[in-house]
């Protein structure tokens, strides 16, 4: 179609609130991402500080238990889908064109969608507060939690859809782009860990997120229309949909865990001066997790009727899974060992990941055995668990490469002085809030409760008192880590362009990096290709630094020699967010049973799409061979 044909809603400037709108350059969508989770982290600060205070002492009643409930489930709710994704979903939005060697990822319009039905999703599942009450029957939705009265759940059921669709178009655009558009060179042994990691990750969301879909669109169906799927009064079945949720869920802490891992694999070599010790076991032990983590969904369901021959399968592959996991910790430790280790921020945390992380593995290969499984199943045992792999785990690894690749980003270092009192408010504060919740579960105190009960006994309201304490230490830990955030945004210390000595390709390109990436895509002889191009080995098997300009075998990538050649690249395009808009009234429509404004949002949807997909990805894309060189001189001017 020509485009002088086409509808235009394109803006030109590069600047201001509709060129954020309208991008389609992955480093400004991975922003995006991050700093809308900085918004949904804050919130789901507060909800845990209500929870604790609620549960400081025994038989307190700061809010109605039916508060509690809703702030409970929307803090897992919120660290799960709203944090913890699409944190990483911004460490691959940013990182993954270029430490590959690409100039952008293959869809940057559908990887607009992705952001914008992220963002609209949680604000929908917000908006529940204001629109009778949130959702109320734990993150997990089980029958008969879910059985509330209202639309609670169906804000439950129908946002996590509207997200799960952003993660879904976001897995596509990922995997297509680490196939697809590798540099030249840049075989599959050679791609960075953390490249790996993602490719594994966006498999499992890929086969993940339709299980998931089909449970909560049954859910939608019991909580909103009168369906009996799950309702056993009228011939349901609860456990179906426990298998449904667990066969996503499990597969899902892997989805949350896994570019953590591969954030700490980048960081530990380039922290401890040395090649990451057995690279090829480190990718063939996350893609066998991710295999694994398939076949291990029922250990979360050894109290319910499946059977001891279920029983017994769930609990061997459950230990099997610990195999891979701790191959990749021995490989991380072998990796420090012997290295010239300087613990800087980034470091400081990637440590802090692995020995949290094993915490959490050791805890959670007691939810094998089956007997003692049965003791801990619904006790702050459980909690302490899965925390200490997500927070200890996922997030301590997300922070980690949040002060490892901000200089990239920003062109600025973050203050070391305050990243480390960072680091150890934030070491202390976790493991005082999550710590004693071990020793409170195994003296029987239940989790999903508004109110602690009085007969468990001073000791574990002392635990509580101690776990609460740990939350306050956290936020301290938090202000100053936003604190350091915004000020180094402001008037941080100039970094380079490769402040850490590192190893990967991203570091070969200027920072903050241009809008094209690469100015000539570089060729990969090496994996770790930026190291090499800056060490060759002497006699002894040393690392001796080549001067500048001394290597003959390679050209000056990234640098600024070529930004006078115009180097066409994907257009901005308001089309992604407008057509988003129409997932609020398909949702509310089929939220408040209301054909027309379900009507209305399904035509507009069908609508933006025809628009979208008839806009050229660039101005010059056309048949008009006179408008394409207008548009190309235009875009060789703004560029």
């Amino acid at each position: 179609m020509s485009s002088t044909t086409t509808p235009k809603l394109r803006p030109t400037k590069e600047t201001g609130v509709l060129s954020w709108l309208a991008t389609t350059d992955h480093k400004r969508i991975g922003i995006l991402y991050f700093f809308t989770t900085l918004v949904f982290f804050f919130l789901g600060g507060v909800e845990s500080g209500f929870i604790r205070l609620q549960l400081a002492q025994a038989e307190q009643s700061v809010i109605s238990e039916d508060l509690y409930n809703q702030i409970f489930t929307m803090h897992g709710i919120t660290m799960v889908f709203l944090v913890v994704m699409p944190l990483s979903a911004a460490f691959f939005n940013y990182l993954i064109p270029l430490m590959i060697g690409a100039r952008d990822v293959a869809f940057p319009r559908l990887n607009a969608f992705s952001y914008w039905v992220y963002l609209f999703g949680g604000i929908f599942l917000y908006s529940s507060f204001f629109l009778g009450g949130a959702p109320a029957g734990s993150w997990v939705g089980y029958a008969p939690l879910h059985a509330t009265e209202g639309m609670s759940m169906g804000f439950y059921a129908i946002g996590i859809q509207i997200l799960g669709l952003s993660s879904l178009a976001a897995a596509v655009n990922f995997i297509t782009t680490i196939l697809n558009m590798r540099a030249p060179g840049m075989t599959f042994m050679r791609m960075p860990v953390f490249i790996w990691m993602a490719l594994v990750t966006n498999f499992l969301l890929l086969f993940a997120i339709p299980v998931i879909a089909v449970a909560l669109f049954m859910l939608q169906f019991d909580t909103l229309y009168g369906g009996q799927f799950f309702q056993p009064g009228s011939g349901g079945d609860p456990i179906l949909y426990q298998h449904l949720f667990w066969l996503f869920g499990h597969p899902e802490v892997y989805i949350m865990i896994l570019p953590a891992m591969g954030i700490v694999s980048e960081i530990l070599p380039v922290g401890s001066r040395k090649p990451l010790f057995g690279y090829a076991a480190v990718v063939f032990a996350g893609a066998a997790i991710g295999f694994i983590g398939f076949g291990v969904w029922a250990h979360h369901m050894f109290t319910s009727a499946i059977g001891p021959v279920a029983r017994s399968a769930f609990a061997l592959s459950t230990m099997f899974i610990a195999v891979p996991t701790g191959i990749k910790v021995f490989n991380w430790v072998f990796t420090m060992w012997g290295g010239k280790i300087r613990f800087t921020t980034p470091m400081l945390f990637s440590v802090g990941f692995v020995s949290m992380f094993v915490i959490g593995g050791l805890s959670g290969v007691t939810h094998a055995i089956v007997p003692h499984n049965a003791q801990q199943h619904d006790t702050y045992y459980v909690v302490a668990h899965f925390h200490y792999v997500l927070f200890g785990g996922a997030l301590f690894g997300l922070i980690a490469g949040i002060y490892f690749w901000f200089p990239k980003v920003t062109g600025k270092l973050m203050s070391e002085k305050l990243g480390k009192w960072h680091f150890w408010t934030w070491l202390l504060g976790f493991n005082l809030t999550f710590g004693p919740m071990h020793m409170s579960g195994l003296l029987g105190q239940p989790r999903r409760t508004a109110v602690l009960p009085g007969e468990l006994g001073a000791t574990v309201e002392l635990y509580n008192l101690l776990s609460s304490l740990g939350v306050i230490v956290l936020t301290g830990s938090a202000l100053v880590f936003l604190y350091n955030l915004i000020t180094s945004i402001k008037r941080g210390e100039a970094s380079g362009d490769d402040p850490w000595n590192a190893r990967t390709l991203e570091w070969m390109t200027p920072s903050p990096t241009p809008s094209v990436n690469f100015y000539r895509i570089p060729t990969i002889t090496h994996r770790d290709e930026f190291w090499h191009r800056k060490y060759a080995e002497d006699e002894s098997g040393k690392p001796v630094s080549i001067p500048a300009g001394a290597s003959d075998d390679h050209d000056s990538d990234g640098d600024d020699d070529h930004a006078e050649e115009h180097i066409h690249m994907p257009d901005p395009s308001l089309w992604p967010f407008v057509m988003c808009l129409a997932f609020f009234p398909i949702a509310y429509g089929m939220l408040y049973f209301n054909p027309w404004l379900f009507a209305l949002g399904a035509l507009w949807l069908v609508v933006g799409y025809f628009l979208w997909i008839t806009e050229p990805l660039a101005e010059g894309d056309d048949d008009d061979p006179e408008d394409a060189d207008d548009h190309a001189a235009v875009g060789a001017a703004a560029h």
